[in-house]
């Protein structure tokens, strides 16, 4: 009963406040009227619950930027990628400067030594056994390399020869040996066929060294010298150069 009276009493106060003059600061008011001289204030109520939380403040202003942090340690190596696609050729380039003109090289001597010889008598040719066949029929000699006085080759130039010979056999049997130095190097035997004329040949690479004497003769005795020529059938010997000793 208490507490409605309480209540009460503070909703007429407002009331008469309004109404009444404001007076001067220290002044007591009068008490209104048909208040109750002997009223008492009422007992304090319970705290209120707490409100809901107010909306979030504006972001502040942004701070000072940091000093640099140390470098991190590196990461492993990855993993080899894939090959590219071959990019398209480009342009071709200007042509470079010319360049100086190279020394003078040394002047190439070319070695020559060759002859090619045959029998000049007409008729079957009186050859003596174990001695030089003598072929004074000239073809070739231009460095006189063949001595046409004995029938023999003289080397003037160390190196690798080749020789070959080919005889016309007719009325007898011909058995010739090629010569090197004294010693026979080849042999070549033809036996004659009565009425008919033919044919015997041999070639030979030799190394001959300067000084060297290369020469053609019948073997034997002279029952094998049916070397043969005519106007029509040569008897030949021929030889020359292939490459010299570089040492």
């Amino acid at each position: 009963m208490l507490l409605l009276q309480t209540v009460l009493l503070l909703l007429v106060l407002p009331s008469h406040s309004q109404d009444t003059p404001t007076q001067e600061a220290g002044v007591q008011l009068p008490l209104p009227k048909g208040a109750c001289t002997g009223w008492l204030a009422g007992i304090p109520g319970h705290p209120g619950h707490n409100g809901t939380p107010g909306r979030d403040g504006r972001d502040g202003a942004p701070g000072e930027k940091g000093e640099k942090g140390d470098t991190g340690l590196a990461g492993p190596k990855g993993d080899t990628g894939e090959t590219g696609v071959t990019g398209v050729e480009g342009p071709r380039g200007f042509p470079g400067v010319q360049g100086r003109k190279g020394e003078p090289g040394e002047s190439a001597y070319v070695y020559r030594s060759a002859f090619s010889v045959g029998l000049e008598t007409r008729g079957t040719v009186p050859s003596v056994p174990n001695v030089p066949i003598r072929f004074t029929k000239i073809f070739y000699n231009q460095q006189n390399h063949y001595d046409s006085t004995t029938g023999k080759f003289h080397c003037n130039i160390p190196g690798l020869y080749y020789f070959s010979y080919h005889i016309t056999v007719y009325l007898k049997d011909v058995k010739v040996s090629l010569y090197k130095k004294d010693k026979a190097v080849l042999f070549t035997f033809d036996q004659y066929q009565e009425k008919d004329l033919d044919q015997a040949s041999g070639s030979v690479l030799l190394h001959l060294e300067m000084g060297d004497q290369v020469w053609l003769q019948v073997y034997g005795d002279g029952d094998h010298n049916g070397l043969y020529a005519d106007n029509d059938n040569d008897s030949t010997f021929t030889g020359f150069l292939l490459y010299h000793d570089t040492n």
